[in-house]
């Protein structure tokens, strides 16, 4: 590798070190670093021995000056830091007084359609493309929840080596539903989220099981939700029925009677303005700032010209950026929509034992990252630089093209259950130090933000974005390479967590008063 690489938009890499923007008074240890390294870029060595992924000070900075990371002011300094320094969590603070405001996103016409990409996928009745072809089976409350897995379970791969076009069947099991008030906001958003889910392209037919005397009335949640028996939807009430056994036996033959209409929808090739992707990060570290993170924007900026449908989440994060974000906005309407929205989090996390408000993060939770500010900015570029073209609350059918943002907390179980429930059909995640997540409903693609991880948690990633620190590749490239294994996953490719089986305990529906 040579000694010194230049990458893209300000990014460079040396053999040690990561500069991500040539405005930036820090850079980043690309590997552990000892004491008297030379920093290749400055005339200056290092003072002390860096981890790698920690920050290290490329100039001198004096107490009260901001400490710039990607062109953006992460934190002010609390001491005098001289070049060379280590640059530690307890080095900052914040400063919610002063405000930088992002750049105005970019903005760029999307192609022609006969320009877009396309990859396979399954065309519904009513024109919405799926990337998979399930069966699933609900229920109201967790009172039928072990009726509801047993349902799911009998149909083993074996079973379903007839029906060749269905890639399974699902039980959707939640713990709420009963010990909660029958009406009110915690009850709507649940119902949402099933009825949204069960809406899912991705869902060729549903099974919804109840006891029978949840909070969750099965009948009042047909109601609300507007559900209406069909052939490729159907209800089973275990005290109409006469109990588990008997329920099991009806809610295995209700199931065998959707798979021939299931069965007959063939993949064919669709344009990638039909896929809906939801994003999400877990256990992030600083390098998933310097590869995946970019990385994916890049390939999310690829998506949106290619008239796909891209969801931001995390609103717990983009609380700290406040005012600051809202010239990502496409027009004042959607900027007064997120700016209610972040407020909305202020208040509601005001004087509680959350990340925001702890504001400088923990050396055991940040890896690399130092304040709520960095970790939101990180988040953030996940979704490139494209306009946020609409806000919706959580598990709301997201309506329109480009990238949105939907409402929701930075737990990916939660906020992924939210995304599926609003139409996405597919998932990507970041990571920095692995995950072993994947989404009830929408296959989920996982990016290491380093080699090291992706090797060790080979079996649960799809996606190492480690040639992006090694100087292989651009951030331009590593997303073009993201975007076509988006397509190939979107066609059918299985993903890891597909693979191992991830998902049947991940749907997670939002139970108010979850915050992370």
């Amino acid at each position: 590798m040579p000694t010194y690489i230049a990458q893209n938009a300000g990014l460079t890499i040396a053999r040690q070190f990561i500069r991500l923007d040539a405005d930036d008074n820090l850079v980043i240890a690309r590997v552990d670093i000892v004491a008297g390294t030379p920093l290749q870029t400055e005339p200056i060595m290092t003072r002390e021995a860096i981890a790698a992924g920690q920050k290290l000070a490329a100039v001198d900075i004096a107490a009260g000056s901001p400490l710039v990371k990607h062109g953006q002011p992460i934190g002010i300094a609390v001491r005098d830091i001289r070049a060379g320094e280590q640059i530690r969590n307890a080095d900052f603070k914040l400063d919610h007084e002063v405000h930088h405001p992002l750049p105005a996103a970019k903005a760029e016409a999307p192609m022609a359609a006969e320009a877009r990409a396309t990859f396979q996928g399954y065309v519904r009745a009513d024109g919405r493309v799926a990337t998979r072809n399930y069966l699933g089976v609900f229920v109201v409350g967790n009172c039928a929840a072990t009726a509801a897995r047993r349902v799911a379970d009998w149909f083993t791969p074996e079973r379903l080596a007839d029906w060749p076009n269905v890639d399974g069947v699902i039980p959707f099991i939640h713990e709420l539903g009963c010990g909660m008030e029958m009406t009110g906001e915690p009850m709507d958003l649940l119902r949402r989220t099933m009825s949204g889910s069960i809406r899912n392209p991705n869902i060729a037919g549903a099974l919804v099981m109840a006891l029978g005397c949840e909070r969750n009335n099965i009948y009042g949640f047909l109601e609300q939700e507007k559900l209406a028996a069909a052939a490729n939807f159907q209800t089973l009430v275990l005290q109409e029925v006469g109990g588990t056994a008997n329920a099991i036996e009806q809610g295995i033959a209700a199931i065998e009677r959707m798979l021939p209409a299931a069965n007959a929808t063939r993949r064919q090739t669709v344009s990638a303005e039909h896929l809906s992707i939801g994003l999400q990060s877990a256990a992030l570290d600083g390098f998933c700032a310097v590869s995946a993170n970019p990385a994916l924007g890049a390939a999310m900026d690829l998506m949106v010209r290619n008239g796909a449908t891209v969801m931001l989440c995390d609103t717990s994060d983009l609380v700290a950026l406040g005012d600051d974000v809202l010239p990502r906005s496409a027009n004042p309407e959607v900027a007064a929509q997120l700016h209610a929205t972040l407020e909305q989090w202020r208040t509601y996390q005001a004087g509680r034992d959350t990340r925001l408000n702890r504001r400088i993060l923990g050396d055991r939770e940040a890896k690399g990252l130092s304040t709520i500010r960095e970790r939101a900015l990180t988040g953030l570029s996940r979704g490139g630089s494209t306009a946020i073209q609409g806000v919706f609350g959580y598990a709301h059918k997201v309506t329109g093209k480009g990238l949105v943002f939907m409402d929701g907390p930075s737990y990916e179980a939660v906020s992924a259950t939210g995304q599926v429930a609003s139409g996405a059909t597919l998932i990507c995640l970041t990571t920095g130090a692995g995950s072993g997540f994947g989404a009830a409903l929408a296959p989920t693609v996982k990016l290491a933000s380093t080699t090291k991880v992706f090797r060790h948690f080979v079996d649960d990633l799809d996606v190492d974005c480690g040639p992006v620190l090694d100087g292989q590749l651009s951030i331009g490239q590593m997303g073009q390479r993201i975007f076509e294994r988006l397509l190939a996953h979107a066609s059918g490719e299985q993903t890891r967590s597909e693979e191992l089986g991830g998902g049947e305990n991940e749907f997670v529906p939002w139970p108010k008063g979850v915050l992370a």
